[in-house]
């Protein structure tokens, strides 16, 4: 792109502010309004509020318009993401009005898909780019106020009576304060509060929300304490039935910097903006920001400037992709200690996937034959007990499915049953075919290990996963204090009464006790134990992550899986970060990672690891990834991803094959 060339804008949804953010084009020195996209061209006044654009009939006119090089998205909060990920998939830049999604979970995936795409992909605080934003964080930087202690930052208007036709009233349409205003408060507390310690910005440790549903089960007014690992504490605010000062005050150690309405900066047609300082001693002054600039102008001219200059995310104090997401995680915790949840999130409106198509299995996988299990099998399964709610377990859920994922991990434990629930309402909502799903259960964790809690829980739990069978069952722990014989035959009822229709066996089960467990069956006539769900990966465990945990990759283990053959459904098969910049020799500040897998055994692998990924071109993760899945017995991974760019990551591991030769390489022989 030449230095002169204009971006050629195309606008999703004609509302207010996508006509304040055309004056922005119109008053940049970089862009072009060339078309808007409405799903009512007949409306009156479009040509008048878009003068000299093209007005296409539907969203998807624009996406396919090759006029249009980059796509602002003006829709209701609810169709962010779903048009951001259609517009980058079709090759355009995105610039998405704030929030760029409902969650940090939404913002992640719409910026994985751009990471993908090679596209620019920015969220719309327009105020981050303005010069009076800089001044701000300058005078932080520079110590103007001394130490920050403390910010303080309000955005709340009164819209008067509740008018449950209004977008802000709506549920529906994730209305509410937090996320329309609340963003701008939290940002600039974030801004701040890095910019006390010299960085771009700074998450807190923890946030305490609290505030007002109303009677359309909306946050009216809500406030939130941010408390920072440098000790700032932040208070932000926001509201759409209070009016309030809408004041940003910065208290440091030797005095205050006060902005009114900071978000407006200098006007939204230029003007000057008033900082006004106060010093302990008792001298006031004011910083006066003369700018002649639109304010929607700089991010339109900021995201031009990344394009021309290849990168896909603005330049900071602009939000970056980490500290969008970082932003959005707050306010997630804030509106989640409200107990507000929109009702596009949930199972029974949520029935298609983000980008608002309908979810269908996908086949680039490899699939494989375990005996006892009839149904083909992904090559590894998922585990997604991770997830807060359904809206964002559903993503990952998704988007495995539609790579060709159909083993789910699940147990009667998780996240005290959310996760079976979540399970439940995936595969109902999408309209999966249960039969096409391999679905691992578990129950008996201790404290409750005893035979009669199997079939108990077992009962429980299908509640939850709104089925009558799993197809895998693991007893989560053992007690070896119990018979085994009186395991297996609670475990071969449920095999009889159809509850389990594939194979069984135990997680965290030593040899010896599989071995009891397997002769106890074949002597009585029970079904045999077909399975076994231990820690096996490249790194080996030192010490358990968890009581009652049992890790099979030492060379014994390696040798009595081969000569059993029974597959291994193995849980922390990636070594739960140890193949990541997370750990090294000289890093110790995970205790969890210090704890169970540092040895210079370990250490020799994970050098070997990196050098076959610098060879192959890939990621250690990668390298051990592959390692579990090329042993000469069953190995089933189980992953837990915690995003769908970590997912994709996790499985663009499937197609390195591994010769026996590089495994016994890798295991340091």
């Amino acid at each position: 792109m030449s230095d002169t060339q204009r971006i050629r804008w195309g606008i999703i949804g004609p509302g207010t502010i996508a006509k304040t953010f055309a004056d922005g084009i119109a008053h940049s020195r970089t862009g072009v309004l060339t078309a808007i996209a409405t799903r009512n061209p007949e409306k009156p006044g479009l040509s008048d509020d878009f003068p000299n654009a093209r007005i296409l009939h539907g969203y998807e006119a624009l996406l396919v318009d090759p006029q249009v090089d980059a796509v602002y998205i003006a829709t209701p909060h609810t169709g962010h993401a779903e048009w951001a990920i259609k517009a980058v998939r079709a090759g355009k830049h995105v610039l998405v009005e704030k929030p760029i999604a409902l969650s940090a979970y939404e913002a992640e995936t719409i910026y994985h898909e751009a990471s993908k795409a090679g596209v620019f992909a920015g969220e719309a605080y327009m105020y981050r780019l303005h010069p009076q934003t800089l001044k701000i964080a300058d005078l932080v930087r520079s110590g103007t106020i001394g130490a920050v202690r403390a910010i303080k930052s309000s955005f709340g208007f009164d819209m008067g009576a509740v008018k449950p036709e209004h977008r802000l009233f709506s549920n529906e349409l994730a209305g509410g304060g937090i996320l329309d205003v609340g963003g701008y408060p939290v940002s600039m507390a974030r801004l701040i509060a890095g910019a006390a310690d010299g960085k771009p910005f700074l998450e807190p440790l923890q946030v305490l929300g609290m505030g007002q549903l109303g009677e359309t089960n909306v946050d009216e007014w809500a406030s939130a304490l941010l408390k920072f690992p440098n000790g700032t504490v932040a208070e932000v605010s926001c509201s759409i039935r209070a009016k309030q000062d809408n004041m940003l005050r910065i208290f440091g150690a030797k005095g205050c910097i006060e902005v009114p309405e900071f978000w407006f900066a200098s006007g939204h047609t230029g003007g000057i903006g008033k900082i006004d300082i106060t010093h302990n001693d008792g001298n006031r002054e004011t910083v006066e920001i003369d700018e002649k600039g639109w304010l929607y102008s700089f991010e339109v001219d900021a995201a031009r400037e990344a394009i021309r200059e290849g990168r896909q995310e603005f330049a900071a104090p602009g939000m970056t992709w980490e500290d969008s997401i970082g932003n959005l995680r707050v306010m997630d915790q804030w509106r989640g200690a409200l107990g507000l949840e929109y009702g596009i999130e949930k199972a029974a409106q949520r029935r298609l996937n983000i980008r608002g198509e309908i979810v269908r299995a996908g086949n680039t996988l490899p699939h494989r034959k375990i005996p006892g299990i009839a149904k083909p099998m992904s090559a590894v399964a998922l585990g997604f007990e991770f997830f807060p709610n359904f809206a964002a377990a559903s993503l990952t859920l998704d988007a495995f499915y539609e790579a060709g994922g159909n083993v789910l991990d699940t147990a009667w434990i998780y996240n005290r049953g959310l996760t079976e629930t979540i399970f439940g309402d995936w595969w109902t909502s999408r309209a999966v075919p249960r039969e096409e799903v391999v679905l691992i259960g578990k129950g008996a964790h201790s404290p409750l290990v005893y035979p009669d809690q199997i079939g108990k829980q077992l009962s429980q739990s299908l509640d939850r996963l709104k089925t009558d069978y799993v197809d895998v069952y693991f007893m989560h722990r053992d007690d070896e204090q119990v018979p085994v014989g009186e395991f297996v035959d609670a475990m071969d009822a449920e095999v009889r009464a159809g509850r389990i229709r594939g194979v069984f066996g135990g997680s965290n089960w030593t040899q010896a006790r599989m071995v009891e467990a397997v002769a106890y069956a074949q002597a009585n006539g029970k079904t045999v134990p077909g399975a076994l769900s231990n820690n096996f990966s490249l790194a080996e465990m030192q010490d358990p992550i968890w009581a009652g945990c049992v890790a099979a990759s030492d060379g014994d283990w390696k040798h009595w899986l081969n000569e059993m053959q029974i597959p291994n459904f193995a849980w922390s098969s990636q070594g739960r970060g140890f193949f990541t910049d997370r750990a090294g020799r000289d890093r110790h500040d995970n205790e969890e990672l210090v704890r169970c897998w540092y040895s210079e055994r370990n250490f020799i692998r994970r050098d070997r690891a990196i050098e076959l990924a610098g060879r192959l071109n890939r990621k250690p993760i990668h390298i051990a990834l592959a390692y579990v899945l090329a042993q000469p017995f069953p190995v089933v991974p189980l992953i837990g991803p915690r995003t769908v760019a970590e997912l994709d990551d996790s499985l663009s591991a499937l197609d390195i094959s591994l010769g026996a030769d590089e495994v016994a390489w890798l295991d340091g022989h």
